[in-house]
């Protein structure tokens, strides 16, 4: 209340004056004009002081000098009443009306701001739809006997001001109510609309008294009462912006009941015309209302036309995104194909969409497409076409595409990049992208069905990755829904076993740890390779209860060893709020040391904000993390440097490439050296032959695994051998994380 106490003492104050004239009849008019100066004196500073609060400052600003306008006419119309002189008549009136320009520039401007695209023409031409309704009764009532009356140049001068005058006060009345200004009563701009319509009214029956033979003393207080109201709402309006310290909200929603004001004034003019055909003969009328008439009819086409255009932008155009939807992208993909230019298609599906709906709601959920969109526009160039068409399918359509791969990965790149605040968590969004480049003879519908194979193989492969479409792609959808129907009660059956691959010192052999692999021995189809059935068991969310299981069964058959043993987690998995509590409950459980324990993930899960606490709680009980494959996907060492991470496995590519050159070892020496920086262990993938093992050690990376030592096996056969090596370490003797390995 003590912040509202100006606003309330200037209430007072207006009503106590206006009350002292009522009593009074003399003091009517010398109230009047001081309170109008004064509250304009007000309200100029009130306006320079909100364009410090508000988002539209020089809205705010340009309402302020309005109000100097308005003084400066006062005093400029009182010189020329108490000296005569005619230069302060002049300076008055064209002053006056310069209040009026700066007001309606104000809200106009103000409005066009927020307003883009197709939406402004409707707007102008709405706007001049209420303005030319207005302009005809002010033509008829006030210009037209004016004129005629034959009254001196500067009568005549004065009238004219006056009535373009309140023809601006209309236009910013209109450009606030037309342009959603007025969302609830308790609205800043509110009060600036009631003041602006208030004086308007005010303005007209005032100048209509004067036009014919002078106003009524009677009126004088009730009209003076109505004008001085208008210019206190005017005042109060930035005295409440200032108040709440801020504008409640950007704002170019709306109303639905405005939509009927350009009604009424199509109405009012046609009223207009028919009244004044009915009543009169003479000509002076009608060239007014003809010219006002043709400025209706002229914004009523501006605006069909405008309607038109965004009634057919909609058929080819996303309304959530903004993007083109897939009319759109069927139409630029034949008319991209016209050409016979080589073109690029990019379809992409967003990971684990699904999640995000369930567990932030739909509204969430619009917020990370929304996002994705714009990640989508920043990223290509601006000829290319940008679409979203499915539910959180998108694509991306390039011209003159020579390097796709190259924009799929600034994609995913951007993309994870710029994590998603959802409620009070950081979600990052993840994408599978299937591309494929344009051929001779193809149509649309070509392009589309090659860049869903690549995508789907790329969902396969694992989140967040592209593929580039190959040839031998086949639709495999069908064939992996009826696999992943069976492998819901795979585990139950006893199909699903646990292989082990043995993790070895690189300088002497002796087994170090293993890692766990899951195999699935179908009755049908023999021994399933994981490739085939762990993306379906990701896309069904069996992924969880698996590698469950797998970690039990591993934790209970290597419990007795020395041996640690690694377990892969998948970015499902680490989603999932109970994983840390199942983790200790299967060691607890089975009597496996946290220590031999450690953790897999893969590259795409790093970079997921809502990961990060979970592997620092895991971290923190002595469980060790891994990052599987490392350089092969998407990762950030931003990410990377602040993770709770032990090793880095190096992907078995990259030792394939290790030949004896300097050039087959870069990226192997590469991420050894950033381990070494890190102070961060490395397992060296894929090894095959007695070469590259001695220049992986030669490199510096002391541990790997692979078919040279010993391909996945039962473990009846990896554990008896466990039990027969004495030479068998912990992960802490095998490689200590404070020394390069």
């Amino acid at each position: 209340m003590v912040k509202w106490r100006p606003a309330i003492v200037l209430v007072c104050l207006v009503v106590t004056t206006q009350l002292a004239a009522l009593i009074d009849a003399d003091l009517r008019r010398p109230v009047l004009f001081t309170s109008l100066l004064l509250l304009d004196v007000i309200g100029a500073v009130c306006s320079f002081r909100a364009a410090r609060h508000s988002p539209y400052p020089w809205a705010w600003r340009l309402i302020g000098l309005g109000r100097v306008s308005a003084v400066a006419a006062f005093v400029n119309l009182l010189w020329y009443v108490q000296q005569g002189a005619a230069v302060g008549y002049w300076l008055g009136i064209g002053l006056r009306s310069g209040m009026f320009a700066l007001l309606a520039a104000a809200t106009f401007t103000s409005r066009l701001t927020e307003i883009r695209g197709r939406g402004r023409a409707p707007y102008i031409a709405e706007i001049l739809m209420v303005v030319a309704a207005g302009a005809m009764p002010a033509w008829y009532f006030v210009l037209g006997p004016a004129f005629g009356s034959g009254a001196p140049a500067p009568e005549l001068a004065r009238i004219l001001a006056y009535v373009v005058g309140d023809l601006l006060l209309l236009t910013a009345v209109c450009a606030l109510l037309l342009g959603g200004s007025v969302r609830h009563l308790l609205h800043p701009a509110t009060g600036m609309v009631s003041g602006l319509a208030l004086i308007l009214v005010t303005d007209i029956v005032w100048n209509g008294f004067d036009v014919r033979g002078g106003i009524d003393p009677a009126a004088v207080w009730l009209l003076g009462l109505a004008m001085v109201s208008g210019s206190l709402l005017i005042t109060l309006a930035p005295i409440a912006l200032t108040i709440r310290g801020r504008d409640l909200a950007r704002h170019n929603v709306r109303p639905a009941w405005s939509q009927r004001l350009v009604l009424v004034s199509l109405l009012a003019g046609a009223g207009t015309m028919i009244a004044v055909a009915i009543r009169e003969d003479a000509m002076y009328p009608w060239g007014g209302l003809v010219i006002c008439l043709f400025v209706m009819v002229a914004a009523v086409m501006v605006h069909m036309t405008a309607s038109l255009r965004s009634t057919q932008a909609l058929v080819v155009a996303d309304p959530l995104t903004g993007l083109a939807n897939r009319t759109g992208l069927e139409e630029a993909i034949a008319a991209a194909l016209r050409r016979d230019g080589t073109v690029a298609l990019l379809l992409i599906d967003l990971d684990d969409f699904k999640l995000i709906n369930d567990a932030y709601g739909h509204a969430a959920g619009d917020t990370v497409l929304t996002e994705f969109g714009h990640h989508l526009r920043s990223s290509v160039r601006a000829g290319d076409t940008c679409a979203r068409i499915g539910g959180d399918e998108f694509a991306v359509l390039l011209l003159d595409a020579r390097a796709p791969e190259l924009v799929a990965q600034r994609i995913l790149g951007v993309a994870a990049a710029n994590p998603v605040r959802l409620a009070d968590d950081q979600v990052v969004i993840h994408a599978s992208i299937g591309l494929t480049d344009s051929r001779p003879g193809d149509a649309a519908k070509d392009l589309l069905r090659r860049a869903d194979l690549a995508m789907y193989a790329a969902k396969r492969a694992g989140t967040h990755t592209w593929t580039r479409h190959d040839p031998s792609m086949v639709d495999r959808r069908a064939l992996d829904a009826a696999l992943a129907d069976e492998l819901a009660g795979a585990a139950g059956r006893g199909e699903l076993v646990v292989f082990y691959q043995p993790i070895v010192s690189l300088p002497t052999g002796a087994y170090a740890g293993v890692e766990a692999l899951i195999r699935w021995n179908h009755p049908a189809r023999g021994m399933v390779p994981p490739v085939d059935f762990i993306p379906a068991a990701e896309r069904t969310g069996l992924i969880y209860d698996i590698g469950l299981w797998v970690l039990a069964r591993a934790c209970e058959e290597l419990a007795p060893h020395q041996a640690y043993v690694s377990v892969n987690l998948s970015p499902r998995q680490l989603q999932r709020k109970s994983l840390v509590h199942d983790v200790l409950s299967v060691i607890r459980r089975t009597g496996l040391e946290p220590s031999r324990l450690v953790l897999e993930i893969t590259e795409s899960a790093i970079v997921d904000e809502s990961a990060v606490g979970v592997l620092t709680e895991l971290r923190d009980h002595g469980i060790r993390i891994a990052v599987d494959d490392f350089g092969t996907g998407y990762s950030s060492l931003h990410y990377l440097t602040r993770l709770p991470v032990d090793i880095l496995k190096i992907d078995r590519s990259f030792v394939a490439e290790l030949d004896g050159t300097a050039t087959g070892s870069a990226i192997a020496s590469a991420v050894i050296r950033l381990a070494q920086v890190l102070h961060l262990n490395t397992i060296a993938e894929g090894i095959e032959t007695p070469a590259q093992a001695a220049e992986l050690l030669n490199l510096g990376c002391h541990t790997g695994q692979g078919f040279l030592y010993s391909p996945p096996r039962p473990a009846g056969e990896v554990l008896n051998t466990l039990r027969n090596r004495s030479g068998a370490t912990s992960p802490a003797h095998a490689s200590s994380p404070t020394t390069p390995s």
